[in-house]
C-alpha cells in the first residue's frame, strides 16, 4: 500500500451514509494536529485497504481506522482511537475502554443497523470540497 501516506492515520467510512458523513466533518473540524486522512468504503481504494488488511468486506457497516504498517482498528475500538487522538476533551472518550469491546460493540452494531433509517442514505459518496480534497485519498 505504498500510495498511502506514512505519517496518517486512515479512517475508512460509509460514503453514503449521512450519520458518517457527519461524523467525518466532525473529526475534520476537530484534527488540529492534521493526523487522519479519509476514504470510503465503496472507493477504490477503500476496497484495496480492506482486503490489504483482511477484513472481509462482505456486510461492511463500520468505521476502520487504519494506520498504515502499524495496526487497524474495528467499530468501537476504531472511535475510541479516534476520539484518543483528537485529544483535548474528546480523549476523556478513551474512558469507555473499561467497557468490554464485545458489549461497546452491541451499541455500535444496534446504532449501524439502524443509521440509514435514523439519518438517511445518499445515492452516491459524498465529494468533498476543494478546501477538503487534500484529506481525502
Amino acid at each position: 500500500m505504498s500510495e498511502l501516506p506514512k505519517n496518517k492515520k486512515i479512517i475508512l467510512f460509509d460514503g453514503v451514509c449521512n450519520l458518517c458523513e457527519s461524523s467525518v466533518q466532525f473529526v475534520i473540524q476537530h484534527d488540529k494536529k492534521d493526523v487522519f486522512r479519509f476514504v470510503a468504503l465503496q472507493s477504490e481504494l477503500g476496497q484495496k485497504i480492506i482486503h490489504h488488511i483482511g477484513i472481509q468486506d462482505k456486510n461492511i457497516d463500520s468505521v476502520i481506522l487504519y494506520e498504515p504498517g502499524v495496526a487497524y482498528y474495528y467499530k468501537s475500538s476504531a472511535a475510541l482511537q479516534i476520539a484518543k487522538n483528537l485529544g483535548g476533551f474528546f480523549h476523556f472518550g478513551t474512558f469507555f475502554k473499561i467497557i468490554p469491546t464485545g458489549l461497546r460493540n452491541v451499541l455500535y452494531d444496534y446504532i449501524a443497523k439502524n443509521r440509514y433509517g435514523w439519518y438517511g442514505k445518499k445515492s452516491s459518496c459524498m465529494i468533498p470540497t476543494e478546501e477538503l480534497k487534500a484529506k481525502f485519498l
